[in-house]
């Protein structure tokens, strides 16, 4: 049987292969059809968003901070100032593995607990890409070290800036203040319009001047477009705002006063306050003893920040504004004065003191701090010059306390001054309808025998009294103290309040009696005039701290120090045309004017012995009478 045999069907493959190839160019077709429209969503319809994500990390708009305005005492020396300080930082962004690179960086600068704790406490307050500070004021070496290492810290970077520095660390602390970190309390406190100028800053000011002027000290934070490679480093700068640096301040303090009544007052825990009495410009601020603010302005330690807290002499705490001590007989002048215009008293009025007084149908008995009294015929220079309890007991029985609350109200007690400071205490002048709503009982005679000597319910603060020892020294002109004198050399004029109407005897009898304080035979504060060729007038006083039984004597040895009496001393200079009033307080320094009288007998020799240039002050742009500025009724003028 024949063999089959089988021919190519060339057709047939011909067939399939072109069936084939068409199958293939369809699918060659559709997939370059698919990568087109691939590339034309990618080029044209989302062609703006990814040029912008790339443009995003490519480049960065970063905050330029502002450098913080300067501050300068009255001479042109600096007191706060700007220094540079190398700062380790990272973005978080950048970093792949957080706790491996703190690891890492820790192996090449001192880390402690307690800069991760902050570092990590501020990463979510900050912004995408926003360099977060892990440590300040790195050395050269840490530095260097960070450099060599600069492959393996991807996101970390070593920046320089500007940090607050304080040249005269603890002279000015407590009217200069500090500026620290912000912290989670103020931050969630900012509106976004804080956030805005805040971006690129780590500090704020916490207290003093640094706190009250923070809107002028900040300045304008910046903006800059800066190129970056993929490790997050700067390449260039493509765009830049520059900042607005914040406002100079010139304050009317003197370093050269500060100095000597620091150095005056001593290991002594107190307070001094010198005003220019033409102005209510603040010359002295000395709250004792003070701290080193530069501890505070990149974060102070756990164990500075409690040896600081836990000293029983509390170093934070602002003596000047915050200390409400009894005044004691510093008011003496004020409610010779009051009792004058009053009708109270005149001029020529005398009494009998024999070493004690009695209020009618009341069996107590009030005893002078001299038991054998001061004579028989004791007036109100005698009164002053002696500090004779008597004499004001005798006159504050005839006197309302409605009355003796309107005095002490005008002269800024009882009040808050209005000093360009924060956190000022009023102090606390009683009145009837005071002690009704705080204690619920009437006000009793007693209690204004208590009040006239500045003991009792009454408190002042030191500048208080600075205050009303100037408005006394001007013959009842009332400034508003003030820090800052110049804001960008622009002078601030100084703010009369009001004015104290009284006739011209009563100002010259009660000039008369302060005078006699510190020069008549029994003067009790002889030391402050002590080898001075012009002429002071001040008055001491001495504060109880603690009670003392009636009839006892007091016996500071038996007394622990802390409780002894404070010493206080009011005064200006010169008697003919005074220039600066000056009052001090020595806590448990007792003695009255042999301790805290000396303390301004050196700051008077100070400022009147230098050329008249150099204490050269503004001078008021008007001085309203009483009442023309009042923003609340101050009570009665005194009649003229």
């Amino acid at each position: 049987m024949p063999e089959n045999l089988h021919f190519k069907d060339h057709h047939t493959e011909q067939r399939l292969f072109r069936n084939r190839m068409l199958v293939a160019i369809c699918g060659v077709v559709v997939l370059l059809g698919v990568l087109v429209a691939r590339f034309y969503n990618l080029q044209v319809v989302h062609f703006e968003d990814y040029r912008t994500q790339s443009d995003e990390n490519r480049i960065q708009v970063r905050p330029v901070p502002p450098t913080r305005g300067l501050i300068y005492d009255r001479n042109g020396q600096l007191l706060a100032d700007n220094r540079p300080s190398y700062t380790l930082s990272i973005v978080r962004e950048r970093v792949r593995d957080l706790d491996a690179t703190l690891e890492l960086i820790g192996q090449l600068v001192q880390l402690n607990d307690s800069d991760v704790e902050k570092f990590k406490r501020r990463l979510p307050r900050r912004r995408p890409f926003e360099p977060v500070p892990l440590r300040y004021r790195l050395s050269e070496e840490e530095i260097a070290r960070i450099s060599v290492n600069e492959f393996h810290l991807v996101g970390v970077s070593v920046e320089a800036e500007l940090v607050r520095y304080y040249p005269e660390q603890d002279l000015f602390a407590h009217s200069l203040g500090y500026v620290g970190r912000i912290n989670e309390r103020e931050l969630s406190g900012f509106t976004q319009e804080d956030v805005r100028r805040y971006r690129g800053t780590q500090s704020i000011g916490k207290v003093g001047l640094e706190r009250s002027y923070e809107e002028l000290l900040l300045g304008e934070v910046g903006f800059e477009n800066v190129e970056t490679n993929a490790r997050g480093r700067v390449l260039r700068v493509l765009e830049r705002q520059d900042p607005k640096p914040g406002a100079e301040l010139t304050l009317h303090l003197d370093t050269r006063l500060q100095e000597v009544a620091t150095r005056a007052l001593g290991d002594k825990r107190g307070a001094v306050v010198a005003i220019d009495v033409k102005t209510g410009g603040v010359l002295a601020f000395v709250s004792q003893p003070s701290f080193d603010p530069n501890l505070f302005v990149t974060g102070i330690s756990f164990k500075d920040y409690s040896a600081l807290r836990d000293s029983l002499d509390v170093p934070l705490f602002n003596r000047v504004v915050q200390g409400q001590y009894p005044p004691g007989s510093t008011l003496k002048p004020m409610m010779g004065l009051g009792g004058l215009a009053d009708g109270i008293i005149e001029v020529d009025s005398k009494i009998r003191d024999p070493g004690f007084f009695k209020l009618p149908n009341d069996p107590r008995i009030y005893r002078d701090w001299k038991r054998t009294g001061h004579g028989n015929h004791v007036d109100l220079v005698q009164g002053l010059a002696e500090s004779c309890d008597t004499y004001f007991w005798d006159m504050a029985s005839r006197w309302s306390i409605d009355q003796m609350h309107d005095i002490a109200t005008r002269f800024g007690l009882g009040e808050k001054t209005g000093i360009d400071l924060p956190r000022e205490y009023p102090g606390l002048f009683p009145s009837r309808d005071w002690k009704r709503g705080a204690r619920g009982v009437p006000w009793f005679p007693g209690d204004s025998l208590n009040a006239v000597l500045g003991q009792g319910f009454v408190l002042a603060t030191p500048l208080q009294l600075a205050v009303m020892t100037a408005t006394i020294a001007n013959r009842g002109t009332h400034y508003r103290p003030q820090m800052v004198m110049a804001v960008d050399g622009v002078e601030q004029p100084p703010e009369v309040l009001h004015h104290v109407d009284a006739r011209p005897e009563h100002w010259d009898v009660v000039f008369e009696g302060m005078e006699a304080v510190v020069y008549a035979t029994n003067g009790t504060g002889k030391r402050a005039g002590a080898g001075l060729d012009f002429k002071v007038a001040g008055k001491t006083g001495t504060a109880q701290v603690v009670g003392i039984a009636q009839g006892a004597k007091y016996d500071s040895e038996a007394l622990k120090e802390r409780h002894r009496d404070h010493a206080l001393f009011v005064a200006f200079a010169p008697m003919d045309d005074p220039q600066i009033a000056v009052s001090v307080l020595v806590e448990n320094g007792e003695g009255g004017g042999l301790v805290a009288a000396p303390v301004a007998r050196e700051l008077f020799f100070d400022w009147m012995s230098r050329p008249l240039e150099d204490t050269a002050s503004i001078q008021p742009l008007y001085i309203p009478h009483f009442g023309e500025q009042c923003t609340e009724p101050m009570g009665r003028a005194f009649n003229g």
